[in-house]
Protein backbone atom coordinates (compact mmCIF):
# COMPACT_ATOMS: atom_id res chain seq x y z
CA UNK A 1 0.00 0.00 0.00
CA UNK A 2 1.28 3.28 -1.03
CA UNK A 3 0.90 6.70 1.40
CA UNK A 4 -1.80 7.46 -0.31
CA UNK A 5 -4.14 4.50 0.32
CA UNK A 6 -3.27 5.10 3.99
CA UNK A 7 -4.51 8.37 4.43
CA UNK A 8 -7.76 7.47 2.09
CA UNK A 9 -8.61 4.82 4.98
CA UNK A 10 -7.45 6.93 7.75
CA UNK A 11 -9.26 9.56 6.46
CA UNK A 12 -12.78 7.29 5.81
CA UNK A 13 -12.58 5.42 8.84
CA UNK A 14 -11.60 8.47 11.50
CA UNK A 15 -14.74 9.83 9.77
CA UNK A 16 -16.96 6.99 10.93
CA UNK A 17 -15.57 7.36 14.28
CA UNK A 18 -15.86 11.12 14.71
CA UNK A 19 -19.39 11.28 12.90
CA UNK A 20 -20.38 8.38 15.07
CA UNK A 21 -19.63 10.24 18.49
CA UNK A 22 -20.92 13.83 17.18
CA UNK A 23 -24.09 12.54 15.93
CA UNK A 24 -25.34 10.44 19.63
CA UNK A 25 -23.59 13.57 21.54
CA UNK A 26 -26.87 14.15 23.51
CA UNK A 27 -27.40 10.47 24.82
CA UNK A 28 -27.96 10.76 28.59
CA UNK A 29 -30.44 7.85 29.76
CA UNK A 30 -29.97 3.85 29.35
CA UNK A 31 -33.27 3.59 27.57
CA UNK A 32 -31.75 6.06 24.90
CA UNK A 33 -28.25 4.04 24.99
CA UNK A 34 -29.95 0.89 24.93
CA UNK A 35 -32.86 1.15 22.39
CA UNK A 36 -32.01 4.96 20.92
CA UNK A 37 -34.46 7.87 20.52
CA UNK A 38 -36.91 5.38 18.47
CA UNK A 39 -37.36 7.94 16.14
CA UNK A 40 -35.61 7.01 12.61
CA UNK A 41 -37.03 7.25 9.24
CA UNK A 42 -37.73 3.92 7.04
CA UNK A 43 -34.62 4.76 4.44
CA UNK A 44 -32.44 4.68 7.82
CA UNK A 45 -33.26 1.90 9.14
CA UNK A 46 -33.31 -0.26 6.19
CA UNK A 47 -29.92 1.24 5.30
CA UNK A 48 -28.98 -0.11 9.48
CA UNK A 49 -30.31 -3.47 8.87
CA UNK A 50 -28.26 -3.98 5.82
CA UNK A 51 -25.15 -2.72 7.45
CA UNK A 52 -26.10 -5.14 10.46
CA UNK A 53 -26.08 -7.95 8.50
CA UNK A 54 -23.22 -7.12 5.94
CA UNK A 55 -20.03 -7.18 7.93
CA UNK A 56 -16.43 -7.52 6.65
CA UNK A 57 -17.28 -11.41 5.97
CA UNK A 58 -19.75 -10.26 2.93
CA UNK A 59 -17.74 -8.04 1.26
CA UNK A 60 -14.67 -10.40 1.96
CA UNK A 61 -15.76 -13.79 2.06
CA UNK A 62 -18.52 -13.85 -0.61
CA UNK A 63 -16.72 -12.95 -3.79
CA UNK A 64 -14.04 -15.86 -2.86
CA UNK A 65 -17.41 -17.61 -2.82
CA UNK A 66 -18.38 -16.06 -5.95
CA UNK A 67 -14.59 -17.32 -7.54
CA UNK A 68 -14.76 -20.77 -5.97
CA UNK A 69 -18.08 -21.45 -6.50
CA UNK A 70 -20.16 -19.31 -9.01
CA UNK A 71 -23.65 -17.80 -8.45
CA UNK A 72 -25.25 -20.56 -6.96
CA UNK A 73 -24.95 -18.87 -2.72
CA UNK A 74 -27.45 -15.75 -4.30
CA UNK A 75 -29.86 -18.79 -3.63
CA UNK A 76 -29.48 -18.58 -0.09
CA UNK A 77 -31.05 -15.02 -0.06
CA UNK A 78 -34.15 -16.05 -2.14
CA UNK A 79 -36.17 -16.83 1.20
CA UNK A 80 -35.35 -13.43 2.73
CA UNK A 81 -38.12 -11.16 0.69
CA UNK A 82 -41.02 -13.82 2.33
CA UNK A 83 -38.99 -13.55 5.92
CA UNK A 84 -39.70 -9.59 5.48
CA UNK A 85 -43.37 -9.69 4.69
CA UNK A 86 -44.20 -12.23 7.07
CA UNK A 87 -42.31 -10.07 9.93
CA UNK A 88 -43.31 -6.86 9.03
CA UNK A 89 -47.75 -8.26 9.44
CA UNK A 90 -47.13 -10.91 12.08
CA UNK A 91 -44.26 -9.67 14.49
CA UNK A 92 -43.69 -6.12 14.35
CA UNK A 93 -47.32 -5.05 16.03
CA UNK A 94 -46.74 -7.24 18.72
CA UNK A 95 -43.25 -5.48 19.61
CA UNK A 96 -44.61 -2.06 18.93
CA UNK A 97 -47.73 -2.53 20.94
CA UNK A 98 -45.32 -3.98 24.03
CA UNK A 99 -42.70 -1.12 23.11
CA UNK A 100 -39.94 -3.46 24.34
CA UNK A 101 -36.33 -2.68 24.74
CA UNK A 102 -35.48 -5.76 23.56
CA UNK A 103 -37.17 -8.89 21.79
CA UNK A 104 -36.95 -11.39 24.83
CA UNK A 105 -39.05 -9.00 27.21
CA UNK A 106 -42.09 -10.16 25.22
CA UNK A 107 -41.24 -13.82 26.35
CA UNK A 108 -41.57 -12.75 30.03
CA UNK A 109 -45.09 -11.74 29.39
CA UNK A 110 -46.49 -14.04 27.21
CA UNK A 111 -44.45 -17.35 29.34
CA UNK A 112 -42.14 -16.71 32.09
CA UNK A 113 -38.95 -15.26 33.19
CA UNK A 114 -37.60 -18.82 32.98
CA UNK A 115 -38.23 -18.45 29.43
CA UNK A 116 -36.94 -14.73 29.01
CA UNK A 117 -33.78 -15.74 30.32
CA UNK A 118 -33.46 -19.19 28.85
CA UNK A 119 -33.89 -17.44 25.23
CA UNK A 120 -31.43 -14.56 25.85
CA UNK A 121 -28.95 -17.11 27.04
CA UNK A 122 -28.91 -19.03 23.51
CA UNK A 123 -28.40 -15.60 22.29
CA UNK A 124 -25.90 -13.79 23.70
CA UNK A 125 -23.46 -17.61 22.91
CA UNK A 126 -24.31 -17.66 19.31
CA UNK A 127 -24.27 -13.39 18.91
CA UNK A 128 -21.32 -13.28 20.87
CA UNK A 129 -19.01 -16.45 18.75
CA UNK A 130 -20.50 -14.71 15.13
CA UNK A 131 -19.22 -11.13 16.72
CA UNK A 132 -16.12 -13.02 17.10
CA UNK A 133 -16.09 -14.30 13.95
CA UNK A 134 -17.29 -10.72 12.45
CA UNK A 135 -13.71 -9.16 14.32
CA UNK A 136 -11.18 -11.98 12.76
CA UNK A 137 -11.71 -11.68 9.13
CA UNK A 138 -10.43 -7.84 9.03
CA UNK A 139 -8.31 -9.25 11.21
CA UNK A 140 -6.71 -11.47 9.70
CA UNK A 141 -6.47 -9.13 6.24
CA UNK A 142 -4.88 -6.10 8.22
CA UNK A 143 -2.60 -8.64 9.82
CA UNK A 144 -1.09 -10.08 6.30
CA UNK A 145 -1.27 -7.25 4.82
CA UNK A 146 0.55 -4.83 7.38
CA UNK A 147 2.87 -8.06 9.13
CA UNK A 148 0.73 -7.09 12.51
CA UNK A 149 0.43 -9.81 15.29
CA UNK A 150 -3.23 -10.69 14.66
CA UNK A 151 -4.09 -10.43 18.56
CA UNK A 152 -2.68 -6.80 18.17
CA UNK A 153 -5.14 -6.31 15.15
CA UNK A 154 -7.92 -7.53 16.77
CA UNK A 155 -7.60 -5.67 19.07
CA UNK A 156 -7.42 -2.23 17.57
CA UNK A 157 -10.08 -3.26 15.20
CA UNK A 158 -12.41 -3.24 18.14
CA UNK A 159 -11.32 -0.27 20.52
CA UNK A 160 -12.60 1.97 17.97
CA UNK A 161 -16.23 0.30 17.67
CA UNK A 162 -16.34 0.47 21.19
CA UNK A 163 -15.31 3.78 21.61
CA UNK A 164 -17.93 5.04 19.64
CA UNK A 165 -20.65 2.13 20.69
CA UNK A 166 -20.12 3.48 24.09
CA UNK A 167 -19.95 6.78 23.52
CA UNK A 168 -23.79 7.00 21.93
CA UNK A 169 -24.47 3.45 22.21
CA UNK A 170 -27.52 2.45 20.12
CA UNK A 171 -27.74 5.99 18.05
CA UNK A 172 -24.14 5.91 17.11
CA UNK A 173 -24.72 2.50 15.64
CA UNK A 174 -27.66 3.84 13.84
CA UNK A 175 -26.55 6.97 12.65
CA UNK A 176 -22.83 5.69 11.53
CA UNK A 177 -24.20 2.59 9.72
CA UNK A 178 -26.22 5.34 7.22
CA UNK A 179 -22.58 6.65 6.56
CA UNK A 180 -20.69 3.35 6.16
CA UNK A 181 -23.21 1.72 3.45
CA UNK A 182 -22.85 4.70 1.73
CA UNK A 183 -19.18 4.13 1.92
CA UNK A 184 -19.80 0.06 1.63
CA UNK A 185 -22.56 0.32 -1.55
CA UNK A 186 -20.62 3.05 -3.83
CA UNK A 187 -16.86 1.20 -3.09
CA UNK A 188 -18.76 -2.43 -3.99
CA UNK A 189 -20.10 -0.79 -7.55
CA UNK A 190 -16.88 0.95 -8.27
CA UNK A 191 -14.99 -2.39 -7.45
CA UNK A 192 -16.97 -4.01 -10.30
CA UNK A 193 -16.01 -1.46 -12.81
CA UNK A 194 -12.63 -1.58 -11.61
CA UNK A 195 -12.44 -5.74 -12.92
CA UNK A 196 -14.31 -5.12 -16.08
CA UNK A 197 -12.32 -2.44 -17.24
CA UNK A 198 -9.07 -4.26 -16.81
CA UNK A 199 -9.91 -6.94 -19.14
CA UNK A 200 -8.80 -6.73 -22.35
CA UNK A 201 -9.62 -5.82 -25.21
CA UNK A 202 -13.03 -7.01 -26.94
CA UNK A 203 -14.28 -8.48 -23.75
CA UNK A 204 -17.04 -6.83 -21.96
CA UNK A 205 -19.46 -7.72 -19.36
CA UNK A 206 -21.39 -9.96 -22.20
CA UNK A 207 -18.22 -11.48 -23.18
CA UNK A 208 -16.69 -12.52 -19.90
CA UNK A 209 -20.05 -13.47 -18.52
CA UNK A 210 -20.07 -15.75 -21.22
CA UNK A 211 -16.48 -16.84 -20.40
CA UNK A 212 -17.50 -17.25 -16.53
CA UNK A 213 -20.56 -19.43 -17.92
CA UNK A 214 -17.86 -21.92 -19.54
CA UNK A 215 -17.61 -23.77 -16.41
CA UNK A 216 -20.98 -22.93 -14.68
CA UNK A 217 -19.85 -19.96 -12.91
CA UNK A 218 -22.68 -17.82 -14.00
CA UNK A 219 -25.49 -20.84 -13.17
CA UNK A 220 -27.68 -19.35 -10.70
CA UNK A 221 -30.73 -21.81 -10.18
CA UNK A 222 -30.01 -25.46 -8.77
CA UNK A 223 -33.39 -26.89 -9.13
CA UNK A 224 -32.04 -30.35 -7.62
CA UNK A 225 -33.14 -31.77 -4.05
CA UNK A 226 -30.07 -32.58 -2.07
CA UNK A 227 -29.83 -32.70 1.95
CA UNK A 228 -26.17 -32.46 1.72
CA UNK A 229 -26.10 -29.53 -0.93
CA UNK A 230 -25.75 -26.04 1.08
CA UNK A 231 -27.24 -24.34 -1.99
CA UNK A 232 -30.26 -24.83 -3.95
CA UNK A 233 -33.48 -22.98 -4.10
CA UNK A 234 -35.57 -25.41 -2.07
CA UNK A 235 -32.68 -25.01 0.74
CA UNK A 236 -32.59 -20.79 0.28
CA UNK A 237 -36.55 -20.53 -0.55
CA UNK A 238 -37.52 -23.41 2.61
CA UNK A 239 -34.29 -23.22 4.75
CA UNK A 240 -32.96 -20.11 4.57
CA UNK A 241 -36.61 -18.42 5.44
CA UNK A 242 -36.66 -20.10 8.81
CA UNK A 243 -33.31 -18.87 9.37
CA UNK A 244 -34.09 -15.26 8.22
CA UNK A 245 -37.38 -15.10 10.19
CA UNK A 246 -35.08 -15.84 13.57
CA UNK A 247 -32.35 -13.53 12.54
CA UNK A 248 -34.93 -10.70 11.93
CA UNK A 249 -37.53 -11.32 13.91
CA UNK A 250 -35.26 -12.55 17.31
CA UNK A 251 -32.08 -11.40 16.75
CA UNK A 252 -31.79 -8.15 19.34
CA UNK A 253 -29.37 -7.60 16.48
CA UNK A 254 -31.81 -6.61 14.23
CA UNK A 255 -34.18 -6.14 16.32
CA UNK A 256 -33.30 -3.61 17.65
CA UNK A 257 -32.46 -1.33 14.30
CA UNK A 258 -36.32 -1.59 13.88
CA UNK A 259 -37.54 -0.88 16.85
CA UNK A 260 -35.63 2.68 16.67
CA UNK A 261 -38.24 3.53 13.91
CA UNK A 262 -40.21 6.81 14.42
CA UNK A 263 -43.69 4.49 13.56
CA UNK A 264 -44.64 0.72 12.88
CA UNK A 265 -44.91 2.23 9.01
CA UNK A 266 -41.60 3.37 9.28
CA UNK A 267 -40.38 0.05 10.93
CA UNK A 268 -42.26 -1.85 8.27
CA UNK A 269 -40.89 0.10 5.63
CA UNK A 270 -37.24 -0.52 6.52
CA UNK A 271 -38.06 -4.22 6.69
CA UNK A 272 -39.48 -4.26 3.21
CA UNK A 273 -36.66 -2.20 1.88
CA UNK A 274 -34.20 -4.55 2.78
CA UNK A 275 -35.81 -7.42 1.59
CA UNK A 276 -36.47 -5.86 -1.92
CA UNK A 277 -32.35 -4.93 -2.16
CA UNK A 278 -30.61 -7.55 -0.29
CA UNK A 279 -30.97 -10.10 -3.40
CA UNK A 280 -29.62 -8.01 -5.51
CA UNK A 281 -26.81 -6.63 -3.37
CA UNK A 282 -25.52 -10.02 -2.82
CA UNK A 283 -25.84 -10.73 -6.69
CA UNK A 284 -23.72 -7.71 -7.11
CA UNK A 285 -21.09 -9.37 -4.60
CA UNK A 286 -20.98 -12.42 -5.78
CA UNK A 287 -20.79 -11.04 -9.49
CA UNK A 288 -17.47 -9.19 -8.39
CA UNK A 289 -16.07 -12.80 -7.51
CA UNK A 290 -16.96 -13.91 -10.94
CA UNK A 291 -15.37 -11.49 -12.42
CA UNK A 292 -12.38 -11.59 -10.83
CA UNK A 293 -12.25 -15.25 -11.65
CA UNK A 294 -12.57 -14.11 -15.53
CA UNK A 295 -9.94 -11.70 -14.95
CA UNK A 296 -7.50 -14.23 -13.46
CA UNK A 297 -8.32 -16.25 -16.56
CA UNK A 298 -6.34 -13.36 -18.47
CA UNK A 299 -3.82 -12.60 -15.38
CA UNK A 300 -1.80 -15.19 -13.72
CA UNK A 301 -3.20 -16.17 -10.61
CA UNK A 302 -1.05 -17.51 -7.73
CA UNK A 303 -1.50 -20.85 -6.80
CA UNK A 304 -2.73 -20.27 -3.78
CA UNK A 305 -4.35 -16.99 -2.61
CA UNK A 306 -3.11 -16.65 1.06
CA UNK A 307 0.55 -15.04 1.01
CA UNK A 308 1.62 -16.35 4.71
CA UNK A 309 0.84 -19.98 3.89
CA UNK A 310 2.55 -19.55 0.42
CA UNK A 311 5.49 -18.21 2.74
CA UNK A 312 5.63 -21.25 5.32
CA UNK A 313 5.32 -24.11 2.20
CA UNK A 314 8.08 -22.31 0.65
CA UNK A 315 10.59 -22.09 3.71
CA UNK A 316 9.75 -26.16 4.29
CA UNK A 317 10.45 -29.51 3.57
CA UNK A 318 7.65 -29.45 0.88
CA UNK A 319 9.06 -26.54 -0.88
CA UNK A 320 10.41 -28.42 -3.88
CA UNK A 321 6.74 -30.25 -4.37
CA UNK A 322 4.66 -26.77 -4.00
CA UNK A 323 7.51 -25.41 -6.70
CA UNK A 324 6.79 -28.44 -9.01
CA UNK A 325 3.05 -27.35 -8.66
CA UNK A 326 3.53 -24.07 -9.63
CA UNK A 327 5.43 -25.12 -12.42
CA UNK A 328 2.18 -27.29 -14.28
CA UNK A 329 0.23 -23.95 -13.08
CA UNK A 330 2.18 -21.74 -15.18
CA UNK A 331 2.01 -24.54 -17.32
CA UNK A 332 -2.04 -24.82 -18.20
CA UNK A 333 -2.20 -21.05 -17.55
CA UNK A 334 0.00 -20.61 -21.15
CA UNK A 335 -2.20 -23.24 -22.41
CA UNK A 336 -5.59 -21.27 -21.35
CA UNK A 337 -3.92 -18.05 -23.18
CA UNK A 338 -3.59 -19.95 -26.25
CA UNK A 339 -6.98 -20.72 -26.45
CA UNK A 340 -8.63 -17.19 -24.96
CA UNK A 341 -6.53 -15.98 -27.36
CA UNK A 342 -8.46 -17.53 -30.31
CA UNK A 343 -11.73 -16.81 -28.35
CA UNK A 344 -11.73 -12.99 -27.78
CA UNK A 345 -10.22 -12.72 -31.28
CA UNK A 346 -13.51 -14.40 -32.81
CA UNK A 347 -15.49 -11.96 -29.97
CA UNK A 348 -13.74 -8.53 -31.53
CA UNK A 349 -14.79 -9.83 -34.85
CA UNK A 350 -18.73 -10.10 -33.41
CA UNK A 351 -19.01 -13.64 -32.79
CA UNK A 352 -20.04 -14.11 -29.60
CA UNK A 353 -20.55 -17.94 -29.63
CA UNK A 354 -17.55 -19.82 -27.58
CA UNK A 355 -17.17 -23.10 -29.96
CA UNK A 356 -17.97 -26.18 -28.01
CA UNK A 357 -14.26 -27.54 -28.60
CA UNK A 358 -12.70 -24.53 -26.98
CA UNK A 359 -15.17 -24.80 -24.04
CA UNK A 360 -14.80 -28.42 -23.00
CA UNK A 361 -10.83 -27.28 -23.21
CA UNK A 362 -11.30 -24.76 -20.76
CA UNK A 363 -13.16 -26.71 -18.61
CA UNK A 364 -10.61 -29.30 -18.25
CA UNK A 365 -7.81 -26.74 -17.98
CA UNK A 366 -10.06 -25.39 -14.87
CA UNK A 367 -10.56 -29.07 -13.61
CA UNK A 368 -6.79 -29.69 -13.93
CA UNK A 369 -6.03 -26.51 -11.91
CA UNK A 370 -8.20 -27.14 -9.46
CA UNK A 371 -6.87 -30.49 -8.78
CA UNK A 372 -3.08 -28.45 -8.51
CA UNK A 373 -4.68 -26.47 -6.03
CA UNK A 374 -5.78 -29.03 -3.64
CA UNK A 375 -2.32 -30.76 -3.91
CA UNK A 376 -1.25 -27.46 -2.63
CA UNK A 377 -3.35 -27.27 0.13
CA UNK A 378 -2.24 -30.28 1.03
CA UNK A 379 0.89 -29.39 1.30
CA UNK A 380 0.79 -25.91 3.17
CA UNK A 381 -1.28 -28.74 5.59
CA UNK A 382 2.04 -31.19 5.81
CA UNK A 383 4.29 -27.74 6.15
CA UNK A 384 2.08 -26.64 8.88
CA UNK A 385 -0.29 -28.89 10.45
CA UNK A 386 -2.11 -26.18 12.61
CA UNK A 387 -3.82 -24.11 9.19
CA UNK A 388 -6.59 -23.78 7.51
CA UNK A 389 -5.39 -24.24 4.33
CA UNK A 390 -8.70 -22.89 2.30
CA UNK A 391 -7.62 -19.24 0.75
CA UNK A 392 -11.17 -18.35 -0.45
CA UNK A 393 -11.25 -15.26 1.74
CA UNK A 394 -8.01 -14.10 0.53
CA UNK A 395 -8.82 -13.75 -3.44
CA UNK A 396 -10.87 -10.58 -3.43
CA UNK A 397 -8.47 -9.23 -1.08
CA UNK A 398 -4.95 -10.64 -3.32
CA UNK A 399 -6.72 -8.78 -6.15
CA UNK A 400 -7.49 -5.39 -4.29
CA UNK A 401 -3.80 -5.33 -3.35
CA UNK A 402 -2.56 -6.51 -6.48
CA UNK A 403 -4.26 -4.68 -9.06
CA UNK A 404 -5.89 -1.67 -8.06
CA UNK A 405 -4.88 1.43 -8.85
CA UNK A 406 -3.31 3.71 -5.87
CA UNK A 407 -6.09 5.66 -3.78
CA UNK A 408 -8.81 3.18 -4.24
CA UNK A 409 -6.80 0.55 -2.11
CA UNK A 410 -7.50 2.71 0.32
CA UNK A 411 -11.43 3.10 -0.09
CA UNK A 412 -11.61 -0.59 -0.87
CA UNK A 413 -10.00 -1.51 2.26
CA UNK A 414 -12.46 0.94 4.12
CA UNK A 415 -15.30 -0.86 2.98
CA UNK A 416 -14.46 -3.82 4.16
CA UNK A 417 -13.21 -2.06 7.72
CA UNK A 418 -16.61 -0.04 7.64
CA UNK A 419 -18.71 -3.02 7.22
CA UNK A 420 -16.92 -5.17 9.64
CA UNK A 421 -17.37 -1.94 12.31
CA UNK A 422 -21.16 -1.44 11.03
CA UNK A 423 -22.27 -5.37 11.95
CA UNK A 424 -19.61 -5.55 15.18
CA UNK A 425 -21.43 -2.34 16.35
CA UNK A 426 -25.00 -3.31 16.12
CA UNK A 427 -23.96 -6.88 17.83
CA UNK A 428 -22.23 -5.05 20.69
CA UNK A 429 -25.24 -2.70 21.19
CA UNK A 430 -27.74 -5.99 21.26
CA UNK A 431 -25.23 -8.05 23.48
CA UNK A 432 -25.06 -5.17 25.78
CA UNK A 433 -28.84 -4.25 25.89
CA UNK A 434 -29.98 -8.13 26.62
CA UNK A 435 -27.18 -8.38 29.21
CA UNK A 436 -28.40 -5.27 30.92
CA UNK A 437 -32.25 -5.68 30.17
CA UNK A 438 -32.98 -9.36 30.08
CA UNK A 439 -30.62 -10.20 33.34
CA UNK A 440 -28.56 -7.86 35.07
CA UNK A 441 -31.62 -5.11 35.46
CA UNK A 442 -34.45 -8.00 35.59
CA UNK A 443 -32.71 -10.68 37.63
CA UNK A 444 -29.24 -9.47 39.43
CA UNK A 445 -29.51 -5.81 40.81
CA UNK A 446 -33.23 -4.80 40.14
CA UNK A 447 -33.44 -1.62 42.54
CA UNK A 448 -31.06 1.02 41.24
CA UNK A 449 -31.37 4.28 39.35
CA UNK A 450 -31.08 4.90 35.66
CA UNK A 451 -28.10 6.72 35.98
CA UNK A 452 -26.69 3.44 37.25
CA UNK A 453 -27.82 1.07 34.53
CA UNK A 454 -26.62 4.27 31.98
CA UNK A 455 -23.10 4.04 33.28
CA UNK A 456 -23.67 -0.16 33.66
CA UNK A 457 -24.74 -0.19 29.98
CA UNK A 458 -20.63 1.47 29.29
CA UNK A 459 -19.54 -1.36 30.78
CA UNK A 460 -21.03 -4.27 29.85
CA UNK A 461 -20.43 -2.93 25.96
CA UNK A 462 -16.48 -2.58 27.12
CA UNK A 463 -16.81 -6.01 28.72
CA UNK A 464 -18.04 -7.56 25.24
CA UNK A 465 -15.60 -5.93 23.52
CA UNK A 466 -12.85 -7.74 25.45
CA UNK A 467 -14.22 -11.53 25.32
CA UNK A 468 -15.05 -11.08 21.76
CA UNK A 469 -11.42 -9.77 21.22
CA UNK A 470 -10.08 -13.26 23.26
CA UNK A 471 -12.38 -15.39 21.34
CA UNK A 472 -11.27 -13.63 18.03
CA UNK A 473 -7.60 -13.71 18.50
CA UNK A 474 -7.68 -17.99 19.15
CA UNK A 475 -10.49 -18.78 16.20
CA UNK A 476 -9.13 -20.17 13.33
CA UNK A 477 -10.48 -19.44 10.13
CA UNK A 478 -13.10 -21.50 8.33
CA UNK A 479 -13.93 -23.24 5.30
CA UNK A 480 -15.14 -20.20 4.16
CA UNK A 481 -16.15 -17.28 6.82
CA UNK A 482 -19.76 -16.48 5.57
CA UNK A 483 -20.66 -20.05 5.89
CA UNK A 484 -19.49 -19.97 9.31
CA UNK A 485 -21.99 -17.04 10.61
CA UNK A 486 -24.95 -19.10 9.40
CA UNK A 487 -23.86 -21.83 10.48
CA UNK A 488 -23.18 -20.68 14.30
CA UNK A 489 -26.53 -19.32 14.12
CA UNK A 490 -28.30 -22.52 12.71
CA UNK A 491 -27.25 -24.19 15.30
CA UNK A 492 -29.37 -21.75 17.90
CA UNK A 493 -32.14 -19.89 15.48
CA UNK A 494 -33.96 -22.76 15.18
CA UNK A 495 -34.74 -23.07 18.59
CA UNK A 496 -35.11 -19.48 19.51
CA UNK A 497 -37.65 -19.28 16.24
CA UNK A 498 -39.37 -22.32 17.86
CA UNK A 499 -40.05 -20.26 21.08
CA UNK A 500 -41.11 -17.07 19.39
CA UNK A 501 -43.24 -18.79 17.08
CA UNK A 502 -45.20 -20.71 20.04
CA UNK A 503 -45.44 -17.71 22.01
CA UNK A 504 -47.30 -15.91 18.68
CA UNK A 505 -48.71 -18.98 17.48
CA UNK A 506 -49.33 -21.84 20.04
CA UNK A 507 -51.69 -20.03 22.63
CA UNK A 508 -52.23 -22.94 24.07
CA UNK A 509 -49.09 -24.07 25.53
CA UNK A 510 -47.62 -22.30 28.46
CA UNK A 511 -44.23 -21.98 29.45
CA UNK A 512 -42.83 -25.07 31.38
CA UNK A 513 -44.09 -27.28 28.36
CA UNK A 514 -41.40 -24.79 25.80
CA UNK A 515 -39.07 -24.59 28.55
CA UNK A 516 -38.95 -27.94 27.85
CA UNK A 517 -39.24 -28.63 24.47
CA UNK A 518 -36.47 -25.90 23.62
CA UNK A 519 -34.51 -27.89 25.93
CA UNK A 520 -34.98 -30.86 23.98
CA UNK A 521 -34.70 -29.49 20.79
CA UNK A 522 -31.15 -27.76 21.10
CA UNK A 523 -30.04 -31.14 22.43
CA UNK A 524 -31.19 -32.73 19.39
CA UNK A 525 -29.63 -30.20 17.24
CA UNK A 526 -26.37 -29.69 18.40
CA UNK A 527 -25.98 -33.95 18.03
CA UNK A 528 -27.12 -33.50 14.62
CA UNK A 529 -24.63 -30.55 13.41
CA UNK A 530 -21.91 -32.01 15.20
CA UNK A 531 -22.05 -35.76 14.99
CA UNK A 532 -24.24 -36.20 12.20
CA UNK A 533 -24.02 -33.41 9.03
CA UNK A 534 -22.92 -30.29 8.97
CA UNK A 535 -23.73 -29.65 5.57
CA UNK A 536 -27.53 -29.77 6.11
CA UNK A 537 -27.17 -26.97 8.60
CA UNK A 538 -29.64 -24.66 6.64
CA UNK A 539 -32.22 -27.61 7.44
CA UNK A 540 -31.96 -27.39 10.86
CA UNK A 541 -33.33 -24.20 10.97
CA UNK A 542 -37.13 -25.42 10.32
CA UNK A 543 -36.35 -28.79 12.02
CA UNK A 544 -35.46 -27.09 15.10
CA UNK A 545 -38.61 -24.28 15.07
CA UNK A 546 -40.67 -27.62 13.94
CA UNK A 547 -39.19 -29.62 16.98
CA UNK A 548 -40.18 -27.27 19.93
CA UNK A 549 -43.52 -26.12 18.29
CA UNK A 550 -44.43 -29.96 18.10
CA UNK A 551 -42.72 -31.00 21.38
CA UNK A 552 -44.39 -27.83 23.19
CA UNK A 553 -47.67 -28.55 22.32
CA UNK A 554 -47.25 -32.42 22.82
CA UNK A 555 -46.15 -31.71 26.40
CA UNK A 556 -48.85 -29.32 26.91
CA UNK A 557 -51.27 -32.04 26.24
CA UNK A 558 -49.78 -34.38 28.93
CA UNK A 559 -49.53 -31.81 31.43
CA UNK A 560 -52.88 -30.69 31.16
CA UNK A 561 -54.27 -33.79 31.71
Amino acid sequence: MQIFDWIVLALALGGVVVYGMWRSRNIDSSENFLAGKRDLPWWSIGLSIMATQASAITFLSTPGQGFSDGMQFVQFYFGMPIAMVFLAVFVLPVYYKLRVTTAYEYLEQRFDLRMRMLTAILFLIQRGVATAISIYAPGIILSVVLGWNLAFTNFLMTVFVVLYTTTGGSVAVSRTQELQMGIILSSLVLAFFLVLFQLPDGVGLVEAWQIAGVTGKTQVIDWSFDWADRYNVWSGILGATFLFLSYFGTDQSQVGRYLSGKSLKESRVGLLFNGIIKVPMQFLVLAVGVMVFVFYQFNAPPLHFNQVHRDKVEHSAQASEFKQLETRDEALFAQKQTILSGITTEMQRGNTTIPAEAQEQLKQIERQRNELRAAAEILIKKADPGVDAKDKDYVFINFILEHIPTGLVGLMLAMIFCASWGSTASQLSALTATSVSDIYRRSIVTDRDDTHYFRVSRWFTVGWGIIIVVFATYADLFDNLIQAVNMVGSIFYGTILGIFFTAFFLKTVQGKAVFQAAVITQIIIIYLFFFVNKDAYLWYNPLGCGLVMGTGWILQQFQNR
